[in-house]
């Protein structure tokens, strides 16, 4: 693995991939599975439940978005472990945040997933 440095300042946003219209985003690393984007969602974001074969991070930067009627704003992470479904996801004015896909050993279970403190 090389290293990564990137200055998010220098990048467009791009149209991301797979998600809704509107939604863009800036690719800071993409290697062999493994993902790291700012996301930028519209005001009005809506995507339904879904799953991943990866685990998945979020780190809301700006902004905020519900989960089952739940509001998470600036500040907040969420680790989503490989195969749990998550969603829906709604954004009334639309949030900015950083997220990391890692693809985890089919060895590793949800208990090496628990922070050790």
């Amino acid at each position: 693995m090389l290293q990564v440095i990137v200055n998010v300042n220098d990048m467009d946003w791009e149209p991301a991939e797979g998600y809704p219209k509107g939604t863009l985003w800036k690719v800071l690393r993409d290697d062999n599975g493994r993902k790291t984007v700012i996301l930028k969602l519209a005001p009005g974001f809506k995507m339904e439940p879904h799953t991943h074969t990866c685990m998945e991070q979020h780190y809301i930067l700006e902004g905020s978005y519900e989960i089952d009627g739940q509001t998470f704003g600036v500040g907040t992470y969420q680790l989503i472990p490989p195969d749990f479904t998550h969603g829906p996801f709604y954004s009334k004015d639309g949030a900015v945040l950083l997220v990391v896909w890692d693809p985890i050993p089919k060895h590793e279970t949800e208990t090496d997933l628990e922070i050790p403190y």
